[in-house]
């Protein structure tokens, strides 16, 4: 079984705190990653670089995600695939 990339993971949390930040059936969800969603989005956009640190972080809140969405990693490439949404053209 694929499990979603380290660059995909980031830029899947990095898409949803910016597309989600204000959608409530996420707000306990970005109420506790609130470290991993941000650096996410600072690592998506080259504003930091990534280390052994940050890659824990981006880790652990793409797990979190997983289990709150009760998803198993397949292999994601995208926010709407791992929501089961319709892709964007």
């Amino acid at each position: 079984m694929a499990e979603t990339t380290f660059s995909k993971k980031v830029e899947i949390l990095a898409d949803l705190w910016i597309t989600y930040s204000n959608d409530e059936t996420f707000a306990d969800f970005f109420e506790y990653n609130d470290l991993g969603l941000p650096l996410a989005y600072a690592l998506d956009n080259d504003i930091v670089v990534a280390n052994e640190n940050t890659n824990k972080f981006i880790e652990e809140t793409f797990a979190l995600l997983l289990s709150g969405l009760e998803q198993e990693d397949t292999g994601f490439d995208s926010l709407n695939a791992l929501l089961d949404l319709p892709e964007e053209e």
